[in-house]
């Protein structure tokens, strides 16, 4: 019977990982590069094992021991199709669970409590629990989802400095920035474009907001559209007696400022992140291995 598990945030820009005993404590932890199952799942792969054996040495333990122990694999993607099977199947641990990166994030910021969740990293996706039920919506991935994540700015910021190369709309310094960082070049922009992973894309987000933040025209459109989006899916989750709101990763505090006020009052701070999620989801594993042996 194992006395550890390992939980793990699978990022679309980084891989996280923490060894954790049944009570939740983590030991241990590690990292490594992305884990986007539906845009790259080889390296996804490669860089979910490494995060773990980090983690495990990290905690003193030989690295070796991830093929004996139960993991939770959170990650984008794991409600598309068979990927999440697929990614059972693939990995080494002795037992692994793959849930969704929302399935985490609900777990990491609400504990067992009822809520609403929007995770925004390089991706983005929303979660809510009422009465126990879960449901959720979002996390279709970058390339016909993921509106208000960290890609899509990235992505809507290349457009409109297209748009506005070609005159349709008028330039701003940020695109007039990023251009030159392209050489003043549209097809090197396309070339970008047609090469790039999500957070590739999403390297680009910060800026967004640093240009918003003072005003500049078309990165404040940006962040409206995106904004639009959240409380629009926000809005689909919501009942009357909700008892709170958490926005979570890396753009999440970015976003408060420029939220509806219907729903700024509803937000509290997550107890926890979404690695926190997968350690807490582990540490379940553990327990529910250990009451079947009983």
């Amino acid at each position: 019977m194992a006395e550890f598990a390992i939980g793990i945030d699978g990022g679309g820009t980084s891989c996280r990982a923490a060894v954790t005993d049944r009570m939740g404590k983590v030991l241990g932890s590690g990292k490594a590069g992305a884990a986007n199952i539906l845009s790259d799942l080889e390296n996804s792969l490669v860089n979910i094992v490494a995060s773990a054996r980090q983690a495990l040495s990290d905690a003193g333990l030989d690295s070796e021991l991830a093929h004996t122990l139960p993991a939770v694999v959170g990650t984008a993607g794991a409600n598309v199709g068979d990927y999440g099977k697929h990614v059972e199947k693939a990995l080494p641990f002795a037992n692994v669970h793959v849930v969704t990166d929302a399935m985490i994030a609900l777990q990491g910021a609400l504990g067992d409590a009822d809520g609403i969740i929007g995770a925004f990293g390089t991706g983005s996706v929303y979660n809510a629990r009422r009465n126990g039920m879960i449901w959720g919506v979002g996390g279709w991935g970058f390339v016909v989802g993921d509106q208000a994540s960290g890609a899509r700015l990235g992505r809507d910021l290349l457009e409109r400095l297209l748009l506005a190369h070609d005159k349709v709309h008028p330039p701003s310094p940020i695109t007039e920035k990023i251009m030159a960082e392209f050489e003043g070049d549209p097809e090197r922009v396309v070339e970008f474009a047609h090469v790039s992973k999500p957070k590739d894309f999403a390297r680009y987000a910060p800026m967004v907001f640093e240009y918003a933040d003072k005003g500049d025209v078309v990165a404040v459109g940006i962040v409206k559209t995106a904004v639009n989006a959240i409380a629009e899916s926000l809005d689909t989750l919501l009942w009357p007696e909700c008892p709170s709101i958490c926005l979570l990763g890396g753009l999440s505090k970015a976003y408060h400022p420029w939220l509806n006020p219907r729903h700024k009052t509803l937000l509290t701070e997550p107890k926890g992140d979404v690695l926190r999620g997968a350690v807490e989801l582990a540490a379940k594993l553990l327990q529910k291995d250990l009451g079947s042996t009983r």
